[in-house]
């Protein structure tokens, strides 16, 4: 009787959790699908397939006409896309500079827009979903920064005035004038760049790898920047978002359905919380395809990598980050929408890791800043293969046929464990499996579902038995798959406050 029961017991239990034996991926299995069209639906990216998509990747930024040069040791080439899909990642933010596509007063750049389009092709191939990034640092190269054509500010730099270099050149009196210029529409300067904007979106509408466009990167708010401090500005961001709105109307009118995503402005790295959709001082967003573009990066740890302050300074970082994501869930639950980490990035390893696991816990997708590429005049080593790369390059769901539940990942032993609430979708889950993690194969274990992609692949394939919940468990052969954070800590392979340096991986530099 004893031995009837432990049978049945055992039987029930196989049709419960499915275990694999351990296999290991090969590398004719990192093949990608094409990259699908992505739109909002609530607080999530949803694809053509009805799967809610998380996104895990990098920036590729060049600030530096002529701009996106594929083979220049800069900008991403078809080698570069096959490496980051190899290590799992499925989104570029990919620098636009409005210098690119307007350089003359009313003249769109074509072949700028042409090497845009073909970038965005190479990535889509591999299955990686771009944003197209409208990219300043320090307004234009008129304060030595970039972004803004010369033609369409008329402040420039009183004689002698001191010139103190990204990012403190914020600060400069004249560079604030130009903002204000920005901010309100003096000589057109936002018409021109909504037109710009403009042709841009109707070079890539229809195509399916682009994930959205972003309208500015990290917007200063000129003179009212004091107003900001220490609760945040509602005032400035009124002004703020009407810029936005106008900006999105111009997008709108040449590709209606393209996510656009805004940033909050750049005080938000400061530690100020935004106003954007915070009736009365601002209108909420009414448009059904807007994404929230928040960076996360530490003050204290900046200060350390551009001013060669104290490295120990790190040790506030995580009162910032904690600010940080509190003022994205108020934004995302006031105005229900999703959000992007679009940028972040640090050379110590537990910073990062924060970041990491505040996204993991809120399943809210990041692009790294920052990759450059390393095939170009001089092939380079695969910059993954270090720490920072082993935090960033994770076994994860990219695609959920479902509603997420709960996502962990330990990026030391590679034990991860996902829990969702199946619903139907044209295709089954889909979960990268880290190449950085299992030398020796993987066992995956599933709950309420079915692992339907070959033993060892590089992104299983799961299927719902009903509607109950799904729990995935992935480790190695020689761990029980139990060494997992706990919700709201750094993932358990954080390890100990590195040597810092540049958060970039290739040779970009570190910032914005």
């Amino acid at each position: 009787m004893h031995r009837l029961l432990t049978i049945g017991f055992s039987a029930v239990l196989l049709a419960i959790t499915v275990v694999s034996t351990p296999a290991i991926a090969t590398a004719d299995e990192v093949a990608r699908q094409p990259a699908s069209l992505l739109h909002t639906e609530g607080r999530s990216l949803v694809d053509d397939f009805g799967r809610t998509v998380l996104l895990h990747g990098v920036n590729n930024v060049d600030k530096s006409a002529p701009y996106l040069n594929p083979g220049d040791g800069l900008t991403v080439t078809d080698r570069d896309a096959d490496l980051l899909a190899q290590h799992g990642f499925n989104t570029v933010r990919l620098g636009v500079s409005f210098d690119g596509l307007m350089p003359e007063r009313d003249r769109i750049d074509d072949a700028y827009l042409e090497r845009i389009a073909g970038t965005v092709d190479v990535l889509a191939a591999r299955g990686i979903h771009v944003l197209l990034d409208n990219h300043q640092d320090g307004l234009s190269s008129i304060w030595g920064g970039n972004g803004f054509p010369a033609w369409s500010i008329e402040a420039r730099p009183l004689p002698g005035e001191p010139n103190p270099g990204f990012p403190m050149n914020y600060l400069m009196p004249t560079m604030n004038l130009g903002w204000d210029e920005v901010w309100n529409n003096s000589h057109g300067v936002l018409d021109h760049l909504g037109v710009a904007l403009g042709a841009l979106a109707a070079k890539v509408n229809g195509k399916p790898g682009v994930m959205g466009i972003e309208l500015l990167n990290e917007p200063w708010p000129g003179s009212p920047f004091l107003t900001c401090f220490p609760n945040g500005c509602p005032d400035f961001d009124r002004k703020y978002q009407a810029a936005m709105q106008k900006l999105t109307d111009h997008v709108r009118a040449a590709n209606p359905t393209v996510p656009v995503f805004w940033e909050p402005n750049v005080t938000w790295n400061q530690m100020m919380p935004t106003n954007l959709a915070n009736p009365p001082a601002t209108p909420a967003i009414g448009d059904p395809n807007i994404v929230f573009a928040p960076h996360d990066y530490c003050i204290p740890s900046q200060l350390a990598i551009y001013l060669d302050l104290p490295e120990a300074l790190r040790a506030g970082c995580d009162l910032q980050q904690i600010n940080t994501w509190r003022n994205i869930d108020v934004l995302t639950e006031r105005a229900d929408i999703p959000t992007v980490v679009t940028e972040f990035g640090d050379g110590d390893p537990t910073v990062l890791a924060s970041t990491l696991a505040s996204a993991d816990e809120r399943f809210i997708g990041w692009q790294y800043w920052h990759y450059s590429s390393i095939f170009g005049p001089t092939d380079r080593p695969d910059p993954f293969l270090g720490e920072v790369g082993r935090k960033l390059v994770r076994t994860y769901p990219q695609a959920t046929a479902g509603t997420p539940v709960s996502l962990r990942f330990n990026s030391e032993g590679g034990d991860f464990e996902y829990t969702y609430r199946p619903r139907a979708a044209a295709r089954p889950t889909e979960i990268y499996v880290s190449d950085l993690h299992y030398p020796g194969g993987y066992v995956s274990e599933v709950t309420g579902g079915q692992v339907t992609s070959a033993a060892g692949a590089r992104v299983v394939t799961v299927e719902a038995d009903g509607t109950a919940p799904v729990t995935v468990r992935i480790h190695r052969p020689d761990s029980d798959g139990n060494d997992l954070p706990t919700s709201g800590s750094a993932d358990a392979g954080s390890g100990e406050s590195g040597s810092g340096g540049s958060g970039s991986l290739g040779t970009g530099s570190l910032g914005s």
